[in-house]
């Protein structure tokens, strides 16, 4: 008598690029734990309590990358996929809950939780290779990095203040650093959903910092709280265009061109992976100034709140230029200058009215837009043409 053959558990393999109704609901998870980045700084606004903000908000950026790279490999609505992405969202949850005691008691909770996360992702990931030796070894050392990034995070839970900031600091670079020197070629993706799946996590940031408008009020809706939440919206609405209007569909468009598995690869890692961290960093950046500007309209922001607000969009425009450079091999020059502009601003942000700091950043932004559209008007409408064109004949 012959035993039963014990079934494998399996995963499906992605066949299309639309993202799925289960990834939007993965990403929300994340407005709380951006949210909480937030909290952290805004709790603590010295430079020290904004960078171990940026920390927090740099690790649990790379745990969604992780799976932003697994579901454009896998289904996640077929087979084991789902209910592990349901208990990593669970993870991420008591992690995000974790993040303002990230420093404190909660570190080694936090570290946990996050490890869960990730664990999690190598595991599906584990599942889709069995059948791709290329895929299967991109895991085991990305499985090698993650272990020694999580270690490394647990022994800095152990010690306090800025030692384990330094610590997690290693940690996160370490971790980050596993891409670099993993054979590219051996990942799988899907480029259409790929990018847009970073378009959706970069909406999920902007709306953390329209949530930080209402957040920062504090008291009566007077003329200077409307006028700052006003001047807020026009803040995001600027970042928004910037990103959707071309530079995504121009990264996407790009990403799909190539065919060489590696060069596709690496792009992929370069302009979403790395690049969109910073992108989403200043977004959050600026939330904390908003945040803050709602709440003292009428008083100069402190140094540090200051730089968050005006350096904040700074970088995001920095991150645009390198982001084009890598995507198009141009130099965005007039977002370049627009970056400029505002660090030229920002000796004198905390000398002047909160008021007055977030009216330069919408200006800025928006003379810039303003000039980008008349420059490249040919361009820009040929780009959106094509990717109508592309969205009607599927």
């Amino acid at each position: 008598m012959t035993q039963a053959a014990v079934p494998r558990m399996r995963v499906v393999l992605r066949r299309g690029e639309l993202v799925s109704p289960l990834e939007l609901f993965f990403d929300l998870v994340f407005v709380l734990a951006i949210t909480q980045c937030t909290a952290l700084m805004a709790r603590n606004p010295t430079w020290t309590g904004i960078g171990r903000g940026l920390l927090v908000l740099g690790l649990l950026w790379w745990s969604w990358v992780g799976y932003a790279w697994l579901t454009s490999v896998v289904d996640p609505d077929e087979g084991p996929v789902r209910l592990v992405l349901f208990v990593a969202m669970a993870a991420v949850l008591v992690a995000s809950l974790c993040v303002p005691h990230a420093f404190g008691d909660l570190g080694l909770t936090f570290v946990v939780a996050y490890g869960v996360v990730r664990a999690s992702h190598i595991a599906l990931f584990v599942l889709a290779s069995r059948d791709d030796a290329g895929l299967r070894h991109s895991v085991v050392g990305l499985a090698a990095s993650t272990g020694v990034g999580i270690a490394i995070l647990v022994g800095g839970s152990q010690v306090g203040g800025n030692a384990r900031a330094a610590v997690w600091l290693v940690a996160l670079v370490f971790d980050m650093a596993g891409p670099l020197v993993i054979d590219p070629s051996g990942w799988r993706l899907v480029p259409g959903h790929f990018a847009e799946r970073h378009g959706l996590i970069v909406l999920v940031a902007l709306g953390e910092s329209v949530v930080a408008i209402g957040a920062g009020s504090q008291g009566a809706v007077d003329g200077g709280v409307i006028a700052a939440a006003v001047l807020g919206i026009v803040v995001a609405c600027g970042l928004w265009w910037a990103y959707f209007d071309v530079s995504a569909l121009a990264g996407a468009r790009r990403l799909a061109e190539i065919d060489d598995v590696g060069v596709r690869n690496r792009l992929a890692r370069d302009c979403f992976s790395y690049l969109h961290l910073p992108m989403v960093a200043a977004i959050v950046l600026g939330a904390l100034g908003m945040k803050s500007t709602m709440a003292r309209v009428g008083d100069p922001l402190g140094w540090e709140t200051a730089t968050a607000m005006v350096g904040g969009a700074a970088l995001y425009l920095l991150a645009h230029v390198a982001f084009k450079m890598r995507v198009l091999g141009t130099v965005s020059v007039d977002r370049l200058v627009a970056a400029l502009v505002l660090l030229g601003f920002l000796p004198v942000a905390h000398r002047v009215d909160a008021l007055v700091s977030i009216a330069v950043v919408a200006g800025v932004l928006w003379a810039m837009i303003g000039v980008e559209s008349v420059r490249h008007a040919e361009s820009r409408r040929e780009l959106r043409e094509a990717e109508h064109s592309r969205h009607s004949g599927e």
